[in-house]
């Protein structure tokens, strides 16, 4: 697939998930080695008011996310890759008042299982914020609710 159909076909999917939309996800730039998504800093996403740091959660749902698009760089059409396993190992706090950025990429692909890796960070991904390893089972071509989920990407739907 070339870049810029994996771009659109990456945007579309990002803007049907809701919880991408809440958070603001924004995709930086997607290729056949993987992506990057930013999550922009909001006072609504702050976990502890005394020192402004963002919410765990926020980052664990922006390297899910990640790693979920990752797939569609590795795989020739889409398939629904819903998340079978997460580990996500924290290194440090995110600096507060910062845009934290999500590298994924998928690095395995087999008939039933996706394999992901990825890294949080702010400035430099040497200096990771968060560290992840993800594996998507792929339900393949027929799987029930991919075609309305494709047909709404392919439309550019915002919801599945």
């Amino acid at each position: 697939m070339n870049e810029t159909a994996l771009l659109q076909r990456a945007q579309r999917f990002l803007s049907a998930i809701r919880h991408a939309q809440v958070l603001g996800l924004i995709l930086e730039r997607i290729d056949s080695t993987g992506l990057v998504l930013r999550l922009p800093y909001a006072e609504s996403l702050i976990g502890n008011p005394a020192t402004r740091v963002l919410h765990g959660g926020t980052i664990t749902t922006l390297m899910d996310t990640a790693c979920g698009i990752s797939t569609l760089c590795v795989l020739p059409t889409f398939e629904i890759c819903p998340t079978l396993d997460l580990r996500i190992d924290y290194m440090r706090p995110a600096e507060p008042d910062r845009d934290v950025f999500g590298f994924a990429e998928s690095y395995r692909v087999t008939p039933h299982v996706i394999f992901t890796r990825g890294v949080a960070y702010q400035d430099d991904p040497a200096r990771p914020v968060a560290q992840v390893m993800g594996t998507f089972m792929r339900l393949g071509k027929g799987a029930r609710g991919e075609d309305h989920l494709q047909r709404g990407i392919d439309a550019g739907e915002v919801s599945p």
